[in-house]
This record gives structure tokens, sequence and C-alpha cells, in this order.
């Protein structure tokens, strides 16, 4: 039975589906430019030129003070190089699955008839579009963990191999090729930088730039310290360094173990309560008798 409520959401859902239609063939020819995106990553990137065209028809600047956060996180994973095309692909990513669940919001509707369905539908849309927009504030987040897991490893080579008369270039070396985890990508990207001539100190300030984990940064400016006072100064320097990250290290596990006991309570607690409920109901159904 049509009611005025159904007529009005179906010409809604209409409208919608008419705009998605239109942004679909207008922004086919812009399909190519996310042809290069990995799916596992990027679900669905076949149809990103929605969004895309959207953003194209509004005149979106990209200049919002979300955009600014952005481009530093995506400087981060992917350079400094490639962030205004991932600033792009994320925000087309966000658009066209908010744009295409909406309108499957209304297809869910005709198909229940129930508006709680068309509710729970545009709620499901709304958070895609909110998720999609901060995949990459998690991704440096699980960057910068699996660093700080490397890094005290990472310093007691450096200072054993510096203490040893290995001079910094070589130690550097050394050690960046015997890991395959982000920090070890990085050093071997400062390895490249040095081969093509930046000098130790300027690739030291760019590795603490791209890696932005607080503790990095630090060991990247005592390095650069310890190389205008010289290598004696610098290995202590890494020494010492070397012993405060261990002590970090052993300080992160213990309250690692502390938040797994206190995930453990929880269903140590559910389990209590349901045994507790299996003991009273038959006691107190007695009782009743």
């Amino acid at each position: 039975m049509f009611t005025l409520t159904n007529l009005v959401i179906f010409a809604v859902g209409g409208v919608f589906l008419a705009v998605w239609l239109l942004l679909y063939v207008k922004g086919m020819k812009h399909a190519a430019l996310f042809e290069a995106l990995e799916e596992k990553e990027y679900p669905l990137k076949e149809i990103y030129f929605v969004g895309y065209e959207a953003l194209n028809a509004v005149k979106y600047a990209y200049r919002s003070k979300g955009d600014r956060r952005l481009r530093k996180e995506l400087s981060v994973l992917y350079g400094e190089k490639y962030t205004e095309y991932y600033l792009r692909v994320i925000h087309s990513q966000q658009l066209t699955f908010g744009l295409t669940l909406t309108v499957l919001s209304f297809a869910m509707y005709g198909l229940a008839g129930d508006p709680a369905a068309l509710a729970v539908m545009l709620v499901f849309a709304g958070t895609a579009y909110y998720y999609f927009g901060t995949v990459a504030r998690e991704k440096i987040l699980k960057r910068s963990e699996e660093m700080m897991n490397d890094f005290s490893e990472v310093i007691s080579k450096l200072a054993l191999l510096t203490n040893a008369g290995m001079i910094f270039r070589e130690a550097w070396e050394e050690v960046a090729y015997t890991g395959e985890g982000a920090l070890y990508l990085e050093m071997q990207t400062g390895v490249e930088e040095m081969n093509n001539g930046i000098a130790e100190v300027d690739m030291l300030f760019r590795f603490g730039s791209r890696c932005v984990v607080p503790e990095i940064k630090k060991f990247a400016s005592t390095a650069v310290q310890g190389f205008t006072k010289g290598s004696g100064e610098l290995s202590m320097m890494l020494q010492e360094q070397s012993r405060e990250v261990w002590g970090m290290k052993r300080q992160n596990v213990r309250r690692q173990g502390e938040k797994a006991s206190a995930k453990l309570m929880i269903p140590i607690m559910i389990m209590f309560m349901g045994i507790l409920v299996m003991v009273l109901i038959p006691i107190f159904t007695n009782l009743g008798v």
C-alpha cells in the first residue's frame, strides 16, 4: 500500500539513484586514475570515479583542516610525491561508499518496507564514510608500533657496531639489511639517500621526519649531535640510548601484559555470571515450590 511517506521516501531514493547514475556515466573517464590501486587495500576501486566526479562537481578544494591533517598522515605512508594523489583517492573512496550505500538504503527500504531498515542502512553508510577517512591514521599507528618493536634491536646493533670501531655509515648499512619491517625499510631508504650523495646528518633528519615516532626522532637528533662531537661521543650516545630504549620496551611489555589481563577479566566475569545464574535459578525455583 502506497502512503504519502512511501512516496516521499521513494522520491528521495529516486533522486539519489539518478545522481549516482549521472556521476557514474560522467566519471568513467577518470577510471584509469584508480587502476593501479591494490584491490585488497582499496575494495571496489573500480567505481571510485563516482566519488571523484562528485568532488569535481562541487569543486572541492582539498584545503580543510581535516585535509591538512590527512596530508601529513599520507606523506608518512606514501611520501610527499604521492600525497596529493592519495588524498584524492581517500576522499573519492569515502564519497563513493557513502553515496552507493545511501542508494542501497532506499533499495532496502523498498524490499523490507520498514523505515528501520532504511535508518540502519543510512547509519551504515555514514559509518563507512567515517571509517575510510580514518584508515590512514590506523595504518600509521600500526606502523609506529611495528617500528617500536624493532627499534630496541636496531639501536643495540648500531651501538655494538660503532663501539667495535665501524664508522656510522657502514654500521647503518649493515643493520638496515638485517630485517624486513617498516623501520628497516626506512633505514634502507636512508642507505639509498647516502649512496646518492646525501650527508649522514641530512639523512638522519629525513629518517626521523619519515618515522614520526617520538623515540626515533630523539634517536635521530642524538645521532646528529654525536656527529658534531665526534665518533667516540656518538658511540657513547648510542649505548646510552640503547639502555633507555630497552627499559622503555620492558615497561611497554609490562603494560601490554596488564592490558591483556584486564581484557581477560571480561570473559571471566561473563562466565561467572552465567554459572551463577545456572546455580541460582534452580534454587529459587525449588523455594517457590
